[in-house]
């Protein structure tokens, strides 16, 4: 039998519907960030950095490009005869077919792989965070303290404790209380959604909480282990954390690393962020371009102006155009003469000659308030922004659009297009 001391289970099948039309066909694990690397490199990064070879990656939402990026974990160093990487999709059984209704519930489906390896420990990660972490250390602290269960935790301010799983522990890092998303939290001590389980106390509230509907980890399985007092604790992570779930935090992570003095470096030695990179042709930079504080990635051609911005693989700027405060991302061919400001593009967008995005006052989303919002211009996948067109604020596009989807050439502050086929 195959033993491995700790494997990592790592949760990427979700939606990511704060992200709009980032994610309308895409898992958001395999949205783009930082020009060449997708999101999920950094926590499968951090397995290899900290000396976990074995990863389950769970995936449901629109997998294609995931699965595809994954392959078979060579960029990672995860393509081995024993371990390495295995993508998890939901699978018929023989009595049902069944997609996974939560967190834990994923896992409980998979409890055939983890036995395989009859790990001592489990490692539970989410795949939608962008942050560097050795898992090794909280290992050690699991097994310093004798833990059944430790949960990686971050302060957080406390105006903001009621979007987190919240625990209240002792001095010795013990947990004394969970909360999940309180609405008057007790503490500021915010799970970061990162747990490692010794395998036996896993197994068995995993089995206990089976017909549990939508069985989650913060809200079912952490207060099971805690009414059954299992050894709860709290390990303290300080380093840099970011959860990039709404188009506002993801936008600010990418603009953070183009900082003169990143507080997020991608690019350190001793810890790299591994990613699956295309064999590209290096970056031409045109003799009348101008360059600012960007990150320009490989078989980028740039030949107007990028100011502030993050530009992806195989991205092309025109003569003329002006790129300000943006993200765009893999394979998109921007027009000459255009001005893109404050905007998030995907990938394989096409944008037309002369269109301007980013104009006006910031006014509302009508269709999505809570999600196209922060003043950003939103473009889905393979859309298409037609010539001579006016984009304003806080507004979305997914699909071709063409120049009589604009009344009098402009789309104003606010308003979407979601074009046929295109419905979120």
């Amino acid at each position: 039998m195959i033993k491995k001391e700790m494997i990592a289970m790592l949760l990427a099948g979700g939606q990511g519907s704060r992200l709009g039309v980032l994610t309308k066909k895409v898992a958001k694990p395999a949205v783009a960030f930082g020009g060449k690397y997708r999101i999920i490199d950094f926590p499968l990064s951090n397995c290899i950095n900290s000396g976990i070879d074995t990863v389950g990656v769970l995936t449901q939402y629109q997998p294609l490009r995931l699965n595809a990026h994954i392959g078979i974990g060579i960029p990672w160093d995860l393509d081995r005869n024993i371990g390495g990487v295995t993508v998890l999709p939901p699978y018929e059984k023989s009595t049902s077919s069944e997609w996974y209704t939560g967190t834990a519930n994923a896992i409980y489906q998979n409890l055939e792989y983890m036995e395989t390896y009859n790990p001592e420990y489990v490692l539970i990660l989410s795949g939608d965070h962008i942050y560097k972490m050795d898992y090794e250390v909280m290992l050690d602290f699991h097994k310093q303290n004798n833990a059944d269960v430790t949960i990686a935790t971050m302060p957080v301010p406390m105006e903001e404790a009621s979007r987190f799983g919240i625990v209240v522990a002792d001095e010795d890092g013990r947990i004394q209380k969970f909360e999940e998303k309180p609405e008057h939290p007790s503490s500021n001590l915010a799970s970061m959604g990162i747990y490692i389980f010794s395998w036996k106390i896993l197994k068995e509230a995993l089995l206990a909480l089976s017909d549990e509907e939508g069985c989650d980890f913060g809200m079912h399985i952490i207060p099971h282990c805690h009414e059954n007092e299992n050894r709860l604790f709290a390990y303290e992570f300080n380093g840099y954390w970011k959860d990039v779930g709404t188009l506002g935090s993801y936008w600010e992570a990418n603009m953070e690393l183009i900082d003169i003095i990143p507080e997020f470096n991608l690019y350190e030695e001793f810890w790299k962020i591994y990613t699956k990179s295309d064999t590209l042709p290096p970056q031409y930079i045109s003799g009348d371009a101008r360059i600012e504080k960007s990150i320009i990635s490989e078989g980028a051609e740039i030949y107007g102006e990028v100011i502030n911005s993050v530009i992806g693989t195989g991205v092309r700027v025109g003569k003329g155009s002006v790129v300000r405060d943006s993200i765009i991302m893999k394979d998109t061919e921007i027009g000459e003469n255009v001005v893109i400001d404050k905007s998030i593009i995907a990938e394989n967008v096409k944008i037309g000659n002369n269109a301007v995005l980013g104009i006006g006052d910031e006014v509302p989303n009508k269709m999505e308030p809570k999600i196209y919002s922060f003043g950003l211009v939103t473009i889905g996948d393979r859309s298409v922004i037609p010539e001579n067109v006016k984009i304003g604020k806080n507004t979305a596009i997914s699909g071709v659009t063409e120049p009589s989807d604009y009344p009098d050439g402009v789309l104003a502050s606010g308003e979407t297009i979601m074009k046929a086929g295109d419905r979120r």
